[in-house]
């Protein structure tokens, strides 16, 4: 037993092991430590600026810690430690950057600066003088939201102010949104002005005290002027598309803040949303007396140029718009409460700024009561039904329903938001996987309030919304309750509910497979698949001979196949154009689709395969486009026949070949909005695929032009500055005027559908000719809805298009006004490659 003992047991083998032996080693050394009484591993303390770090990028988000206990543990270590130079310097660059970064945290962060200035008062003097350079420095770069949330910080400090503190920051604001709407009623940047000045109010009330409310009401009774009357874009961002006879339901943000903010005066600015850090228990009078007799600062001077920019990001006026505005029970806070704003605002500046980390964007939506007033927001994950339970007096908010409808209020914002569309998508997702039984949900109640309200919305936000639904559910198993909606099954194409669930399904199918699909479906939506739609190639229709030109079909498909010689292909070309001619029928157009359909059956298998195809064949599709618009027209034509099982494809087809010039984009919104609209007497305006096609084909015209408007002027050779100067510019004006008469076409292609002018709603076999039954009023409306996105999209960049040039005016004036640098040889030291790699 002691041999089997020191063999080390069923191990086997001889003697222990240099690992057993180290391991051994260190166990006595532990159990020595042990008899000493004597801690086993020593542990170093983080420094004081790595510990004031962490907790104040954490601060507020344990709901189990109080609020006052978190601020003041900060504010000790801080000013125990005020020596240490780099914690210091640190905790004045954190506070900034936690502003900016998490604006949910900055009353949290106000707050321990509070209470440092109760000991170290000369640490805050250097953090306002940091934050009004800050101020002044994104003012000048039309920096306006970092503007908004340093004067936010600023808000919360005002207590510590001498004087009016913010409050003639504020006027001197005002004082330049007033010249610049006096200046143009179309100005955004005045709007934004005062946006920024009613957001902050809230946040100076909370912590001021004196005649701050005389001060703020004499603030609003002045920008009453502006808020108050709506803004000459509005109508063109507002997200419901009112038609004949009704009015728009949803109010400006500004107009909103304005009457929220003259409601909470009325009150008394109780802002109970707002959370209050210092509000300590009745042992802590001497804490609280301390806050109130610390030393008061002069804000430094934050000057505002006479003339201030527009910045980086284009400004537009804002609405209000809410996923859960028309519920029996108010799960988010209604219009009338500053809640509904302060929360939202917030919210999207914590989305927008953290871009970059979307799975911290999600926690933050997810905690969101952390960082609000308690009692502000309900439990989490509180069912909806169990809300009407809740005892009078007692919040119903759902911080779920909260977060969600900030989502989408920004994914769902016209004219765009500032992200890719894809980002909320993600955000939603993450959200939804972190808290499934929170947010799920929630996200159903936002899926049936925009169905329900489909057919009113703006077309682009309809198909938006389509986009993240289908996305959305590839991510969860494409599972939902489609048995809600079957009885829209039975509607006409034309009803845009039937539309939206035809488009999300075939969006579906590109995500997956139709199989798949189809087997998540009811039964009633088993027929908008078609058999066609589950096979990954379509059939080759000269296969047979059931169709004109099926020999020549094939034989030109087997050609390609083989990389045949040009010579035999222009010998069966010429072949159809001679059937074509004794058929009357065009012989370029007939040969166009007997070739384009060969080369896409070539190209069947993957994409890289029809590109390589295209590639090949690319002189030839370049000369059918340039001999006629009407075979230029058919290249579309057949590319979208011979994948209409699989609209996608046809799409990133089409896209491809508007690439390579082959299809020019007038050719495309005439073969849609003209063609194909009067063949199907207007039903194409009701399919996703056809709208899809469109608005990509703008965006890349717009895309490119943008582009181009926004080159800056290089600092070229002065004796070669007006030839390069001519050659840009007549290349801008040519994409210019391309983009100018694209919209212009289109315009006189939907103007007709939309008002019933259309000779085919006319003289169509629906109604009675006059234009008055229920199909035509369904097309008139896809109509009207179709003509005011481009209309939006026609006017926004055309506002690009002149921006742009006022900015490369005055880089060209600055430019000239340089002064010239002479022309100096670059100096060889014998390693030329070198220099160049570096």
């Amino acid at each position: 037993m002691a041999d089997y003992d020191r063999r080390g047991g069923d191990r086997g083998g001889g003697g222990y092991s240099r690992k057993r032996r180290y391991n051994r080693a260190d166990d006595d050394d532990q159990d020595r430590g042990d008899r000493r009484g004597g801690p086993r591993r020593r542990f170093n303390e983080p420094p004081p600026h790595v510990r004031v770090r962490r907790q104040l990028i954490g601060i507020a988000e344990n709901p189990m810690r109080p609020w006052h206990e978190e601020v003041q543990g900060i504010a000790s270590l801080m000013c125990d430690n005020y020596d240490d130079t780099l914690l210091r310097d640190n905790f004045v660059n954190l506070c900034l950057q936690v502003a900016l970064e998490q604006p949910l945290k900055t009353p949290f962060v106000a707050a321990v600066v509070l209470l440092v200035n109760t000991n170290k008062s000369e640490l805050v003097e250097r953090l306002l003088s940091r934050l009004t350079e800050a101020i002044e420095e994104r003012i000048g770069q039309g920096e306006w939201r970092d503007v908004k949330l340093y004067l936010k910080l600023l808000g919360c400090l005002q207590s510590c102010l001498e004087g009016d503190g913010v409050f003639p920051v504020l006027e001197e604001l005002f004082a330049r949104a007033v010249d610049l709407q006096t200046a143009s009623s179309e100005d955004t940047i005045g709007t934004e002005l005062v946006k920024i000045i009613l957001l902050t109010i809230p946040y100076i009330m909370a912590t001021a005290s004196g005649d701050a409310a005389q001060k703020a009401a004499d603030l609003m009774d002045k920008t009453d002027i502006i808020a108050s009357e709506p803004h000459a874009l509005q109508t063109l961002i507002d997200p419901y598309h009112a038609g004949a006879g009704e009015e728009s339901s949803t109010s400006s943000l500004i107009g909103l803040l304005q009457k929220q903010l003259q409601h909470e005066a009325g009150k008394g600015w109780e802002l109970k949303c707002i959370p209050r850090p210092l509000t300590f228990p009745n042992e802590d009078i001497e804490l609280q007396s301390r806050l109130d007799e610390a030393k008061k600062h002069v804000l430094p001077v934050i000057k505002v140029p006479e003339a201030v920019v527009a910045g980086p990001r284009p400004l537009f006026p804002e609405v209000y718009f809410s996923v859960y505005s028309d519920q029996d029970v108010e799960s988010v806070p209604p219009t009338t409460d500053i809640a509904a704003s302060l929360i939202r605002d917030a919210l999207l500046d914590g989305i927008n700024v953290l871009d970059f980390n979307r799975n911290a964007v999600a926690r933050n939506l997810i905690e969101v009561d952390c960082y609000f007033a308690a009692k502000t927001f309900t439990a989490r994950a509180t069912p909806f039904d169990r809300l009407r339970d809740i005892e009078l007096g007692r919040s119903t908010w759902k911080p779920e329903d909260v977060a969600v409808d900030a989502v989408f209020s920004q994914l769902l914002q016209l004219p765009g938001p500032e992200h890719k569309l894809v980002y909320y998508h993600s955000v939603l997702t993450e959200a939804c996987k972190q808290a499934p039984a929170a947010i799920a949900p929630s996200l159903g109640r936002a899926i049936r309030f925009l169905y329900r309200n489909s057919p009113r919305m703006d077309l682009e936000l309809v198909y938006r919304f389509m986009d993240w639904f289908s996305h959305h559910l590839s991510n969860f198993g494409f599972t939902w309750k489609w048995i809600e909606w079957v009885e829209d099954v039975s509607l006409p194409d034309l009803d845009p509910s039937k539309a939206f669930i035809m488009g999300a399904i075939d969006k579906e199918i590109r995500l997956s497979f139709a199989q798949r699909i189809k087997n998540t479906l009811p039964e009633p939506y088993q027929q908008l698949i078609s058999a066609d739609k589950e096979k990954d190639v379509p059939d080759f229709k000269y296969a047979t001979d059931d169709f004109p030109f099926a020999a020549e079909g094939r034989e030109l498909a087997s050609l390609l196949r083989k990389k045949g010689a040009e010579d035999e292909i222009q010998a069966i070309i010429e072949k159809i154009h001679a059937d074509a001619l004794d058929r009357n029928l065009d012989p370029l157009v007939t040969s166009t689709d007997v070739f384009v359909t060969a080369v896409l059956h070539m190209g069947s298998k993957t994409l890289s395969h029809v590109l390589a195809a295209i590639e090949r064949n690319k002189d030839r599709l370049l000369n059918v486009g340039a001999a006629s618009d009407a075979a230029r027209e058919q290249i579309l034509q057949s590319t979208i026949d011979y994948w209409a099982a699989h609209p996608g494809v046809a799409i990133t087809i089409v896209q491809k070949m508007l690439n390579y010039n082959i299809l020019a984009p007038q050719t495309v919104t005439r073969w849609a909005l003209t063609t194909t609209a009067g063949k199907t007497a207007g039903d194409a305006l009701a399919q996703t695929h056809i709208y899809e096609l469109v608005f990509n084909t703008v965006l890349k015209v717009s895309s490119r032009v943008r582009a181009t408007v926004s080159a800056p002027p290089a600092a070229q050779d002065r004796d070669s500055d007006a030839v390069m100067d001519s050659s840009f510019d007549a290349d801008q004006e040519a994409e210019i005027k391309a983009m100018r008469d694209l919209f212009r076409a289109m315009e006189d292609a939907l103007v007709p559908w939309a008002n019933g002018s259309k000779d085919e709603m006319i003289e169509g076999e629906f109604g009675n000719g006059d234009g008055k039954s229920e199909r035509d009023a369904l097309v008139k409306r896809w109509g009207a809805r179709w003509l005011r996105v481009f209309r939006r999209r026609a006017a926004i960049e055309e506002a690009f298009v002149q921006e742009a040039g006022k900015k490369r005016e005055a880089a060209l004036a600055a430019l000239a006004a340089a002064p010239a640098e002479p022309n100096a040889e670059p100096e060889k030291n014998g390693d030329e490659s070198l220099d160049i790699i570096e």
